[in-house]
């Protein structure tokens, strides 16, 4: 057994607490809000999924950006997928949103 293994032993049983595991995600997530860096993973996660919220014909024609106070800015190819996805800028807001886990996206500019 470690030092530091034997260190954290001592101290649990000495406080008389049994510590119980947690998953991955959670510890991260309490991490990352201890950080304060939970808004950026959420604003990185919009992008880093972007592919597979647009889902692959979308993807194809566009690239996200950046996002500058809750605005994605999207280059697209063509000016007539622009015009559609201006169309549909609702609606896929709202899926980034869903899959961010939070209002992170408030506009999309396509350009």
């Amino acid at each position: 057994m470690l030092r530091a293994e034997r260190v954290v032993r001592r101290r649990s049983e000495a406080k008389g607490k049994k510590h119980h595991p947690v998953p991955i995600s959670v510890a991260i997530a309490e991490l990352a809000s201890s950080l304060g860096i939970d808004g950026t993973l959420r604003r990185y996660s919009v992008i880093a999924r972007w592919a597979e919220v647009v889902g692959e014909q979308i993807a194809r024609v566009t690239e996200p950006q950046r996002i500058e106070h809750g605005v994605l800015f999207v280059s697209v190819k063509t000016a007539p997928w622009r015009a559609e996805l201006s169309l549909k800028r609702l609606q896929i807001m709202k899926k980034l949103n869903t899959a961010a886990g939070a209002d992170v996206i408030r506009d999309i500019r396509f350009r």
